[in-house]
């Protein structure tokens, strides 16, 4: 049997990160909106709501929002206390309803904002602006990345003159959350339309690189 005793050089590597982005367009957004009643009297507390959110949701099908496109996300009960004398005394019952609505025409939010506080909505929880498929942005953010990484390998070793290899010997994609911009809406009891700016969506990628020399 025969052993080598021949040692080889460490494997002499270049480490980057690089970093691609890509702006898009959003093409929907998905609202949530509120109904909250108060009372000290349960049963009526609940018909209020429920009467205020059925007004809400046919409201919003009356600008064309397809049913399919709301959906309840919250249905609450809570008891409410006060505390006088530092005893704990009952108040009454917060009944909070809340829907999700998808808004595939991005210039109605507004609208859909607006009519639903007109008719019982009285909080808007979340206003997201988002996109149905991101992954053709993803990908050309992730060969932007790419780029970034060979380019300041490249500047690393023409630098320090050393003979960097082309081809890297290992890419870990970093991974990335779900893209989403969110944006806070003030209520308003105006009667005009509440501008909501969808401004653009950032799809960012990640690669952490290594370069042999």
């Amino acid at each position: 049997m025969y052993f080598s005793n021949v040692q080889y050089p460490p494997l002499r590597v270049i480490t980057v990160t690089g970093n691609g982005k890509v702006d898009a367009q959003p093409n929907y957004v998905q609202l949530q909106l509120e109904v909250i009643t108060e009372g000290e009297d349960l049963s009526r507390v609940q018909q209020e709501n429920a009467n205020l959110m059925n007004q809400v949701i046919q409201s919003i099908l009356a600008l064309g929002i397809p049913r399919e496109n709301i959906q309840t996300s919250t249905y609450n009960i809570v008891p409410n206390y006060d505390f006088v004398d530092g005893r704990q005394v009952f108040r009454g019952y917060e009944v909070r309803n809340a829907i999700t609505v998808k808004v595939t025409d991005t210039a109605q939010v507004g609208t859909v904002i607006d009519t639903a506080v007109q008719n019982g909505a009285n909080r808007v929880s979340s206003v997201q602006f988002r996109i149905d498929d991101t992954s053709p942005y993803y990908q050309q953010a992730l060969r932007l990345a790419l780029q970034d990484a060979q380019t300041k390998a490249k500047t690393i070793a023409e630098t320090l003159q050393l003979p960097l290899h082309p081809h890297p010997i290992e890419i870990v994609e970093e991974s990335q959350n779900q893209p989403v911009a969110f944006k806070s809406v003030a209520m308003s009891e105006q009667n005009f339309t509440t501008p909501i700016e969808e401004g653009q969506i950032t799809i960012n990628a990640t690669v952490r690189v290594k370069f042999q020399y």
